[in-house]
């Protein structure tokens, strides 16, 4: 009965580590990373392919504790000192539940895109710094901590959005998921 009573007071979470197993930089197994975890005593730990997308459990429900908790493992396991966006399971599906019409829809001329804002960043500071999308060519909309965006793929690179969620100051606090990335995630 106790073992039951312990599984039912865990959380369900999803981390997302931002930059790594890119251009064969940062690179970090997920067999390896999935051990750093479990030795965290996180429970049920799960990684979805190679860009650092880790689902666990915990009894722990303090995500800034969380957080630091997987960037000292990353740092003292890897040697990287990365960023890392915690997010519980259920406020993802919200997320997820609260996405506009226009995104997600698999429209293939589309490129739909989760921005996830890394704390304590806010869309304010990410939007004043990379400015206004480009109507024609991509949406975003804001839902609490994170950005839905989307944009035609034939023309991305014409896109105000692009170039500059991986070149401007605030592109460290950003981690970014396609729509069928996070529903897998979610649904994990």
């Amino acid at each position: 009965m106790e073992f039951v009573e312990v599984i039912k007071n865990m959380k369900r979470y999803v981390a997302l580590l931002r930059g790594i197993n890119v251009s064969g930089k940062n690179k970090v197994s997920m067999p390896a990373l999935k051990e750093g975890f479990e030795k965290l005593a996180f429970e049920d730990v799960k990684t979805y392919l190679n860009s650092g997308n880790v689902i666990f459990s915990s009894h722990e429900d303090d995500i800034k504790k969380l957080t630091n908790q997987i960037e000292l493992m990353i740092h003292n396991q890897f040697h990287l000192d990365i960023s890392v966006f915690v997010i519980s399971k259920q406020d993802l599906l919200d997320i997820l539940h609260n996405s506009p019409q226009w995104w997600g829809n698999n429209n293939k001329d589309i490129y739909d895109n989760l921005i996830f804002i890394i704390p304590p960043a806010k869309f304010l500071d990410v939007y004043n710094e990379i400015g206004e999308p480009k109507k024609e060519l991509e949406k975003i909309e804001n839902y609490k901590e994170v950005i839905f965006w989307s944009f035609s793929r034939k023309d991305y690179q014409k896109t105000n959005w692009w170039s500059k969620t991986a070149s401007a100051n605030i592109s460290a606090k950003l981690t970014i998921r396609t729509a069928n990335t996070v529903r897998k995630i979610a649904n994990m």
